[in-house]
């Protein structure tokens, strides 16, 4: 997403699964790359680990 993503917005990478298309590969942001799955952000459902990225984007958003 060469203008990046607003909070919220599906990336464009991610398949029905909601897997990264790029995963893996170098063109792969680095915000994404960098980003750590753990207990706290995966919970124990995807509703749970979906709400808080929501979370973590709304917070990290540029003003």
């Amino acid at each position: 997403m060469p203008d990046g993503k607003r909070a919220g917005e599906r990336c464009v990478q991610l398949d029905d699964d909601l897997r990264c298309r790029i995963f893996g590969d170098p063109r792969r942001p680095k915000c994404c790359s960098g980003l750590q799955p753990s207990r706290e952000m995966c919970g124990d459902t995807l509703e749970f680990a979906l709400e808080w990225i929501a979370k973590l984007e709304i917070q990290t958003q540029p003003h």
